[in-house]
């Protein structure tokens, strides 16, 4: 009712008559006419957050290049790949980073699928979805102009009345929004971990200092960017749960509560779109791996005697994974003294290739 007041008194002063003037353009008279906030609010928001998703999808894109590019650029940098914070088997950090850029890839196809559910829309609806008080043409003519308008591929509600009272879409697009949350907030947590030290912790990569990281301990950097966006991830996760509890509220033809659905979802797409936009203009281009300090750990690790299953057998290869923990030696020589490969069979079982891509046929 306050934008009917607003858009009436607009209609007056390019009328060149003054504010107030309801007799001549008059807020429900007129500019409502044939309008119900039960329809006309809903097509807003819906409006507003198919905006929010793009720019959301656009931060999306450029982070999720940004990690494609750290594949490619750390991809023969060998590393050992862990299960339950344990050692597993060699994998590169190029294979790491492309990992976290899939991540974001399905997320950007689960987001544009939900951005394409907002655009149904129950104008013409009016109070419960019935069209009272409308013109029959007046939705399909004023969704049409709004589409041309806007940009936006919107379509009519199948059946008003249930469009009316139904908050899937906005359940959907927070679940996604969620889902989205919850997978930056995991790669933040692998970049903190992985840069952790740099003497005391894994320090497998660095990730750019951006501040001082202690007021007491000197020359400390904390992992502050990776650690914001972590925030921002438990905030949506929140918002997710007031879009839910608000949908659920909703009761017989209207759900009464789509204000505070809005502002969670306005609110989680803003959070996510910076949240983005900072990991990737503040970190990923300048992290960097430590190579030498990697390979080391896969040339000592027990777990690349899983590479030599097929060509010793699962028993042996068990022997020599403990005989190498227990004594402190790595695997290529217990291998070697056991007489189980020769040293050329031995470096071929265990070139790169080997330990990072599935055995090709001729090999089995």
């Amino acid at each position: 009712m306050n934008t009917n007041e607003v858009i009436a008194n607009r209609a007056l002063e390019l009328l060149e008559e003054a504010r107030g003037n309801y007799r001549v353009v008059h807020p429900n008279e007129h500019v409502n006419f044939g309008q119900s906030t039960n329809d006309v609010y809903p097509t807003a928001i819906k409006l507003a957050a198919w905006s929010g998703v793009q720019r959301l999808l656009g931060a999306m894109d450029d982070l999720q290049q940004a990690f494609a590019a750290r594949q490619v650029d750390f991809g023969d940098v060998l590393k050992m790949g862990r299960t339950q914070l344990q050692d597993a088997v060699p994998m590169t950090l190029g294979q790491e980073f492309g990992a976290f850029a899939r991540m974001l890839a399905e997320d950007q196809e689960r987001l544009s699928e939900a951005g394409e559910l907002i655009c149904e829309i129950n104008l013409g609806g009016t109070a419960i979805g019935t069209g009272i008080a409308s013109h029959a043409r007046f939705g399909p003519m004023a969704r049409e102009k709004l589409a041309e308008i806007t940009g936006v591929p919107l379509v009519a509600a199948h059946d008003l009345i249930e469009a009316t009272q139904d908050c899937g879409a906005f359940v959907q697009l927070s679940g996604v929004l969620k889902r989205i949350a919850v997978k930056l907030s995991k790669i933040c947590n692998d970049l903190r971990l992985l840069s952790s030290g740099p003497r005391a912790g894994l320090n497998e990569i660095n990730l750019p200092a951006r501040q001082a990281g202690s007021s007491i301990m000197p020359g400390k950097v904390n992992p502050v960017i990776p650690e914001v966006v972590n925030q921002v991830a438990f905030e949506v996760v929140g918002n997710d749960v007031t879009v839910t509890m608000a949908a659920e509220a909703g009761q017989l033809q209207l759900n009464a509560f789509e204000p505070v659905i809005f502002h969670a979802i306005h609110n989680s797409l803003s959070l996510l779109t910076a949240g983005c936009r900072t990991l990737e203009k503040n970190r990923v281009a300048g992290i960097t791996g430590n190579r030498d300090l990697l390979l080391k750990q896969v040339e000592n690790s027990i777990g690349i005697v899983t590479a030599l299953n097929p060509i010793i057998g699962y028993h042996a290869a068990t022997e020599v994974a403990v005989v190498a923990h227990l004594s402190g030696r790595s695997v290529r020589d217990v291998v070697l003294e056991r007489g189980l490969m020769t040293k050329p069979e031995l470096v071929f079982a265990l070139r790169v290739e080997a330990l990072t891509k599935p055995r090709v046929a001729s090999a089995c």
